[in-house]
């Protein structure tokens, strides 16, 4: 048997995937929709928490939750490192760190290596899509790069290869924050570790996207063997 908090949810769902609620619209206040429900007021606050986590409603701060626009479907191509596509803006901001932790452990590098991190964001309009945070070793990046805040792709030491790991889970507290997403919303999640042609790790790659609106695209190319003739 259903309880209140999904007979609540279900309604407005409802009325959100029919239309009776525009994308962009305020929903009424807690207080209003526990009086119009006759429930309490966090039966109410639960039920939107719910179409929250679906991607149907978004809450902002001091303001009231308001009906989702759709987002459409972004694609992570793998080794990218950083979603890219004509309508997409990306902010780059970097930091100076040292190594430590899980960090330190993907680089291969001794504690308290000086690093250079590259905080990357990207946008659709005002709406964040990714949040990506890519770590190198400073005696890897050209000083230029970091005068000008480039993104640090593009460096070959005698070929590469690139290893990434993809997982699904619940977004970090500042994940939630760059994103502006609940934190019972997935996120597809995918470490990205760049290696020269010695095993030398060059870079180390941290990205998160919601996963109810991303995909993310391997494409791998058979090898062939040449056969000989004895």
């Amino acid at each position: 048997m259903p309880t209140l908090r999904d007979t609540i949810a279900e309604d407005l769902r409802i009325q959100i995937t029919t239309g009776r609620l525009k994308p962009g619209a305020r929903l009424p206040s807690e207080p209003k929709l526990a009086t119009h429900y006759k429930v309490s007021t966090p039966t109410v606050r639960q039920a939107l928490a719910l179409l929250q986590a679906e991607g149907l409603i978004e809450k902002t701060q001091g303001k009231g939750n308001f009906v989702r626009t759709p987002l459409r479907r972004i694609t992570y191509t793998g080794g990218a490192g950083i979603p890219f596509a004509p309508d997409l803006q990306t902010t780059i901001r970097t930091t100076n760190i040292r190594a430590r932790g899980h960090i330190r452990t993907l680089l291969k590098v001794p504690s308290n290596t000086p690093l250079t991190e590259f905080h990357c964001t990207t946008y659709e309009g005002e709406t964040p899509r990714s949040v990506a945070r890519i770590y190198v070793p400073r005696n890897l990046v050209p000083a230029a790069q970091l005068a000008s805040s480039s993104w640090p792709g593009g460096r070959d030491e005698g070929g590469t290869e690139t290893q990434e790991t993809v997982t699904a889970r619940l977004p970090t507290p500042e994940e939630v924050t760059a994103l502006r997403i609940s934190p019972t919303r997935t996120v597809l999640t995918i470490t990205r570790i760049t290696l020269n042609a010695t095993g030398r790790v060059l870079e180390a790659a941290l990205l998160a996207l919601p996963s109810d609106a991303a995909d993310a695209v391997f494409t791998t190319y058979p090898t062939l063997k040449q056969e000989t003739n004895e």
